[in-house]
């Protein structure tokens, strides 16, 4: 006799079908997990039989054997210890057949059989959904998180005991009320409470409504921080689909609880610069979800980017572009979704105060050489903006004047979003050049070679100017706005006229 029962494991970010296959072998007495288990699966027949025996049920005096298929995917997590031990019920004769093939189950099991939460609940009912099956038995404490995903009859279980009395129509369990993905359209950092720093403010309001990375350099106390964290609240609201991929991201990281039952906002992360490549792009055993992953949709904040690792840096190379986080292994290859917006910062040289008029720079021209090294150009190019952040003077300061807030910008961004659509990676410079007049295209041109930008740095440029021209409601770029979008690629960083611009 054999029984199968369906549950899930996530891999990186993404959800992967398993099946729990029982049959009773003439052996002697007890459970084997075939199927690739890790250690977590494997130790579940310790959790399984533990839990069984508290319910009373004689297991047969013969050998139990479980296959997790498919075969060849590594099975982890303690998330499938459910379908293990319904499965074991099932072949014991004490759990009834009728609702097993169309019925997802998930969760982790005590010794005594109750049913705890575990990560990866989102991406797995979702893709439960996509596989056909209609019901779902979670534990209750995640019924929240439940609730995202419409469309299938959840219910939720205190422990081992009630799904066994729901599976044999002998108990009704709670249902998760599926209301899908509520959005926060406030809560967010206001931009009013920034005083100055009016060039940069203009940056962060192109950076919303373009997708474009963001670099800032000042001395410290200049505002770069506080500006960042105000970014994601100028960025358009999340749609529906958006939401609830940020809501299946963190639920896949075992971050589930922090979007359950609450308004879903863009995520704003600020990894610290000791941070591992594999912390910010992914990595581990399992394969983790890293920093850009986490962000995706939202904001990476890289707060004092020249102090972050090598490694860790050049990871963005293609991630800032792609959009994917690769993590290559020898036994698999896990690609997550990482299109975060990101906003770096840094000082013009160690101490900080290079070019400042008020302040002496302590630093020698082979530091300052050596500090803006750490970060190499093609990682430069790859910002579309860069942002030179002077000192505010605190004389300038006004405590009873706000500057315009949040949602009044983000009103703006959005109705440039709107002009702008999908942002297109892969369309030729050339053409682009083409299609503009005569004179926007000459000032572009002209002026890439004279900073000495890359073909990325003008592509960069240009579309740049475009966001600018449908923030101006244009529908053509005109040379003000090419300008304005050139200007972004070059600062001066103080008195002996030393410059930084990418390419």
């Amino acid at each position: 006799m054999m029984v199968r029962t369906r549950a899930g494991c996530v891999v990186g970010v993404e959800a992967r079908a398993v099946d729990v296959e029982a049959h009773v072998a003439g052996k002697l007495p007890g459970i084997d997990i075939v199927g690739l288990p890790e250690t977590a699966v494997r130790e579940s027949r310790v959790r399984v039989s533990a839990a069984i025996s508290d319910l009373k049920v004689q297991l047969p005096n013969r050998r139990i054997v479980l296959n997790l298929a498919p075969a060849d995917l590594r099975k982890r997590g303690a998330s499938l210890d459910l379908a293990i031990a319904v499965a074991v019920l099932h072949v014991a004769g004490a759990c009834a057949p009728n609702r097993l093939e169309d019925t997802f189950l998930f969760g982790e099991l005590s010794l005594g059989g109750a049913l705890r939460a575990s990560r990866g609940l989102l991406p797995q009912l979702m893709h439960a959904r996509e596989r056909g099956l209609s019901r779902a038995i979670v534990p209750v404490s995640q019924l929240p998180e439940a609730s995202l995903v419409t469309e299938m009859d959840v219910r939720g279980a205190h422990d081992l005991g009630g799904v066994l009395a729901y599976l044999n129509g002998e108990l009704d369990l709670p249902i998760a009320d599926a209301v899908g993905p509520r959005i926060a359209s406030r809560g967010a950092p206001d931009l009013a409470d920034v005083q100055g720093q009016a060039q940069a403010k203009r940056a962060l309001e192109i950076a919303a409504a373009g997708d474009h990375h963001l670099l800032l350099i000042g001395p410290p106390g200049a505002g770069k921080t506080m500006l960042a964290r105000r970014l994601p609240g100028l960025l358009p609201l999340p749609s529906r689909d958006e939401a609830l991929e940020i809501a299946t991201i963190a639920s896949a990281a075992g971050l589930g609880a922090r979007v359950a039952g609450a308004p879903i906002r863009r995520p704003f992360r600020a990894p610290h610069h000791t941070a591992s490549a594999a912390a910010l792009v992914g990595g581990g055993d399992p394969v983790r979800p890293g920093e850009v992953t986490l962000a995706h949709r939202g904001v990476l904040f890289l707060d004092e980017l020249p102090e972050f690792g090598r490694v860790a840096i050049e990871s963005f190379r293609t991630i800032m572009e792609g959009g994917r986080a690769v993590v290559a292994r020898a036994r698999e290859r896990v690609s997550m979704p990482a299109r975060p917006l990101v906003v770096a910062a840094m000082n013009p040289c160690p101490c900080g105060f290079h070019g400042d008029p008020t302040r002496l720079c302590s630093c020698t021209p082979a530091r300052i050489e050596q500090y803006r090294g750490r970060i190499s150009g093609p990682i430069l190019d790859r910002f579309d903006l860069h942002v030179w952040l002077p000192a505010v003077a605190l004389r300038s300061l006004e405590p009873h004047h706000r500057g315009e807030p949040s949602e009044v910008v983000r009103a703006r961004v959005e109705a440039a979003a709107a002009r702008l659509g999908p942002r297109d990676q892969g369309a030729p410079i050339a053409k682009a050049l083409e299609a503009l007049p005569r004179d926007t295209r000459e000032l572009l041109i002209d002026t890439s070679e004279q900073l000495g930008l890359s073909m990325r740095g003008l592509g960069n440029a240009l579309r740049v100017a475009r966001t600018i021209a449908a923030l101006d409601g244009a529908a053509c770029i005109g040379p003000a706005h090419a300008a304005e979008a050139l200007g972004f690629r070059l600062f001066d960083l103080g008195d002996e006229g030393q410059t930084l611009a990418a390419g």
